[in-house]
């Protein structure tokens, strides 16, 4: 368990290298989506569309940031609970996307899709929106904004604060017997 320093896009490559527990700055561009816009995401790409973002190394973080105050880029930007999000991941990470960005358990269906996909979950800190929202330097809708905060969002993140909680091997700290393994170095 280390602390490294990543930047977007998110490959396989830099993938393989992290471990469950690793703490992680991330630097780079990042797109949020929650339930209504994974939905819709889904059902626009079974229709033919193209997605409004590639969605190829990609990392979604699972928030619906407040309103910004005048002279902010963005408001509040906690992560809401993943799991919600389970009955469309593995479809997405059949489309590319790297990784995920959220806090809570995930499901057996979305593990084994992550190692498939050789894909890895970020949790980040619930009840820290607003000192994650520091993080954040730019923010703008690219879709469906009728969806309010739940619009999808690019947002441009800087040394945004992360700990893998499941890796692409399935290691998940959630799991007593992967942290005691991960903490021996087994």
């Amino acid at each position: 368990m280390i602390e490294l320093n990543i930047y977007t896009p998110l490959t396989s490559h830099k993938v393989k290298d992290l471990t469950a527990g690793d703490k992680i700055n991330l630097t780079g561009t990042i797109y949020t989506a929650r339930d209504a816009a994974h939905e819709r995401l889904i059902n626009d790409i079974k229709k033919g569309n193209n997605p409004p973002f590639n969605l190829q190394n990609s990392i979604v973080y699972y928030v619906g940031p407040c309103p910004a105050k005048p002279g902010y880029v963005i408001g509040s930007s906690g992560p809401t609970t993943s799991y919600r999000m389970d009955k469309y991941t593995p479809f997405l990470l059949d489309k590319g996307i790297k990784g995920m960005i959220g806090k809570g358990v995930r499901s057996n269906e979305v593990i084994s899709s992550m190692k498939k996909n050789d894909a890895v979950y970020f949790g980040a800190i619930g009840g820290a929106g607003a000192l994650i929202s520091s993080c954040i330097k730019k923010s703008k809708v690219i879709a469906y904004e009728d969806l309010g905060t739940e619009a999808v969002r690019e947002l441009y993140v800087e040394d945004f604060p992360l700990i893998v909680v499941i890796d692409c091997k399935g290691n998940n700290l959630y799991n007593k017997q992967d942290r005691l393994k991960l903490s021996i170095g087994g």
